[in-house]
């Protein structure tokens, strides 16, 4: 093996980065083959239900976390892992199971079409597996928190396994569904914790106050972070509906789907980025490593998507191409400040920098719902992907000069010493 190439092989920032993007990957591709069989198998009634149910789940996860599954990341090489993992686990999936307690019980109003979480077994089911979700989430970050992204890739490999369990749960319509992807993440955990015991992670009921303490602010800036950087993804789509009509919303949908799929490049090296920095690593060295990395993937990914997007669109339907590749290929483009943003945040996670974190996904929260929803009213669904491309480069663009800004205070306090 040339030595380069092996020097590469071992480098945790690019090893870590590489399992990232293929668990990302391979989780599209399983996504994409099980709604493809359940769409043959189903009604279309129980594939409805069953997104709505799997929607449900997803959201209340992401309101359970309070930031500890950034924390974990940032914690793990200074504290005790088990103790931090521990606790982690523990908070997040207690109030996953309250809040899908509290959702259940108030479903005839919050969404009404769910109501066949009325029954006991099913209510039972949905959270049995809405706390397997919650664990298996936290084990994954885990592995990537210890740089071992490889063993997060089989976890998404046992989670695929899905696919295996619609056909003998098809009589059940779909709770069937629901319960096909819920069993998969109570494999999934089962079999990570197996892998976290292998280096020293094991689970106990046990809550690490001084950790809390120690990682409150840190915690609660990320969380805030994190939902105002989600929010825009779950908002857009029903703002499109609303404003643009049923038609537009499933151009901008599909446009954003395949666009995400470059957010995985800069996504998994960022996060490496985040790892490496949290494990001591010299930050200047590796961020300069992990911009070059990707760019040198993103460019010729972004050509690629920018012309064979027609293609992609086409095989959706005729109706994508024609409406929405101009979209796609605006949204594409963005994907470059998207890189930007990325390293920055991942660069505020290592050195605690939460304000930073804050101000700038609050900023980005106005600006691309702002813009999109002023955009729409203006003009046509097109402009939305112009939200994307002006939102994340004005948000690049801050992160470039609060970065530039600190490299001059550096220099004058080091010139005056």
């Amino acid at each position: 093996m040339h030595p380069d190439i092996k020097r590469y092989i071992g480098d945790p920032l690019y090893r870590n980065s590489f399992f990232i993007m293929l668990t990302s990957i391979t989780g599209a591709g399983f996504g994409f083959f099980f709604w493809m069989l359940a769409a043959k198998l189903y009604p279309k009634e129980d594939v409805g239900l069953a997104t709505a149910l799997i929607s449900s789940m997803s959201l209340i996860i992401l309101l359970s976390r309070f930031g500890l599954d950034t924390t974990i990341i940032r914690f793990f090489p200074s504290n005790d892992k088990s103790r931090v993992f521990n606790t982690s686990v523990l908070i997040t999936t207690a109030f996953a199971v309250v809040f899908g307690a509290v959702f259940i019980l108030g479903v005839d109003i919050l969404s009404p079409q769910l109501s066949l979480l009325g029954s006991p077994l099913n209510s039972t089911l949905f959270l049995i597996f809405l706390a397997a979700n919650s664990v298996a989430t936290l084990t994954s970050v885990s592995f990537v928190a210890i740089r071992r992204a490889g063993f997060n890739f089989l976890q998404s490999l046992v989670v695929g396994s899905r696919i295996l369990f619609l056909i003998p749960l098809i009589a059940l319509g779909a709770i069937g569904i629901f319960g096909a992807v819920g069993i998969s993440f109570v494999l999934a955990f089962i079999v990570a914790l197996a892998f976290l015991a292998r280096y020293g992670i094991r689970p106990k009921l046990t809550i690490d106050r001084v950790f809390l303490n120690d990682s409150l602010h840190f915690s609660a800036g990320n969380y805030a972070s994190g939902l105002l950087m989600a929010a825009p993804n779950m908002i857009l789509p029903i703002m499109v509906l609303n404003v643009l009509g049923a038609e537009e919303a499933a151009h901008y949908y599909i446009a954003f789907a395949i666009a995400s799929l470059l957010f995985m490049i800069p996504t998994a090296i960022s996060t490496s980025l985040f790892v490496e920095g949290s494990h001591g690593e010299a930050l200047k060295n590796t961020t300069i490593r992990s911009i070059a990395a990707v760019f040198l993937l993103l460019t010729p990914a972004i050509v690629i998507l920018y012309f064979a997007g027609g293609w992609l669109l086409g095989i959706v339907g005729r109706d994508y191409a024609a409406s929405g590749l101009e979209l796609l290929r605006i949204m594409v483009l963005s994907s470059f400040f998207v890189a930007v943003v990325f390293v920055y945040f991942s660069i505020k996670k290592v050195q605690k920098d939460v304000k930073g974190l804050v101000l700038l996904s609050g900023l980005l929260f106005a600006l691309l719902t702002g813009l999109s929803y002023a955009f729409m009213l203006w003009f046509e669904i097109t402009e939305v992907g112009y939200a994307w491309l002006v939102g994340y480069g004005i948000g690049s663009s801050t992160a470039l000069w609060v970065w530039m800004v600190g490299w001059v205070r550096r220099l004058q306090r080091e010139d005056s010493m």
